[in-house]
């Protein structure tokens, strides 16, 4: 198990600096700079443009120096905890992402747990019991929430709210609360508001586990291991759970590696849409006006997350499958 581990970590510090890397290209991919971003808004708006106080921006940001000279000072800030300042908020990095990695956390955390909770169980109980009304119902629910893009869902989720319960779905507090300290007013306010991005958000994920799952246990229970456990008079719910699922489970295990970052990317325009304080509307500002040092910085958060959940899913499997502790004994 150390050995094992210490395999994943080496890749884990490998990946980090391939996707650092990649992060950076990336962000110096689009044509010109914050500086001609800037410059073209304030021509945009009518304002004279001092070339004399973008050159200043240009010398002061290190705009003007080579490519990886600039990389090689973002990636040395990023290690020692010093992510930059943000171009267009002049607020550091770290402070803005840190304001704002609670709320993702929470909404994506809670949107993750909603789609294993309501997802597992239906996809068990759909292929155990295959063609019966309940394995219809979650296939619809399974076309349905594919289907449906999740903006889409949004915005139709606010509208019925307001036209027939007059309630806001915008945010994770009321007015009154944003900005106050945390306490049970304040909790039960924030559950209130939580339930419609959860809902919009995990529905395509939901239905997607629901469906992978249905299909690879429908694989798994006439295989012969299943017939021979049957028959050996094991009861059928400690069979299934102890057994197949444990084998239809794994590429949804292995899946968490990119799930959260995932979840965070794909409901960027949902969280623009109703107004979640998360780090998605951060992340789209910033690629808007190049803001490079906040997109990095957010981009880097992604990446940070994608690795730490590839890593879990490892131990996870290696705790599963006994094929991969043979492997790795071996």
């Amino acid at each position: 198990m150390a050995g094992y581990l210490l395999k994943r970590l080496i890749a884990t510090l490998l990946t980090f600096w391939a996707m650092s890397f990649v992060t950076f290209v990336i962000m110096e991919l689009p044509p010109g700079d914050y500086a001609s971003a800037r410059m073209s808004s304030m021509s945009a708006a009518g304002i004279k443009v001092d070339a004399e106080m973008i050159e200043r921006l240009r010398e002061l940001y290190r705009l003007n120096d080579p490519m990886i000279v600039r990389y090689w000072a973002w990636l040395s800030g990023i290690l020692s905890g010093e992510t930059g300042y943000s171009l267009a908020y002049n607020l550091p990095v770290g402070q803005m992402i840190s304001d704002q990695l609670p709320n993702t956390l929470l909404v994506e955390g809670s949107t993750l747990l909603f789609m294993w909770v309501v997802a597992v169980p239906l996809g068990i109980y759909s292929a155990v019991k295959q063609y019966s009304i309940m394995d219809y119902a979650g296939s619809a629910l399974g076309f349905i929430g594919l289907a449906i893009p999740n903006f889409l869902l949004a915005l139709l989720l606010m509208w019925i709210a307001y036209a027939q319960f007059g309630a806001l779905l915008s945010g994770l507090n009321s007015p009154q609360f944003v900005g106050r300290a945390f306490d049970w007013d304040k909790l039960a306010d924030t559950l209130g508001h939580l339930w419609a991005p959860v809902l919009v958000a995990g529905t395509a994920g939901m239905a997607q586990i629901l469906r992978v799952l249905r299909a690879n246990l429908l694989d798994e229970l006439n295989k012969p291991y299943v017939v021979t456990a049957r028959a050996k008079g094991l009861p059928e719910w400690k069979l299934i759970l102890k057994y197949p699922v444990r084998i239809a489970i794994n590429p949804l295990v292995s899946s968490m590696g990119w799930i959260l970052p995932n979840l965070i990317s794909a409901s960027l325009i949902v969280a623009t849409v109703m107004n979640m304080p998360t780090l998605g509307p951060l992340l789209l500002n910033a690629l808007m006006v190049q803001d490079m040092y906040l997109a990095g910085g957010v981009l880097m958060m992604m990446a940070v997350l994608t690795l730490a959940g590839t890593l879990i899913s490892d131990i996870l499997l290696y705790w599963l499958d006994p094929r991969i502790r043979m492997g790795v004994a071996a």
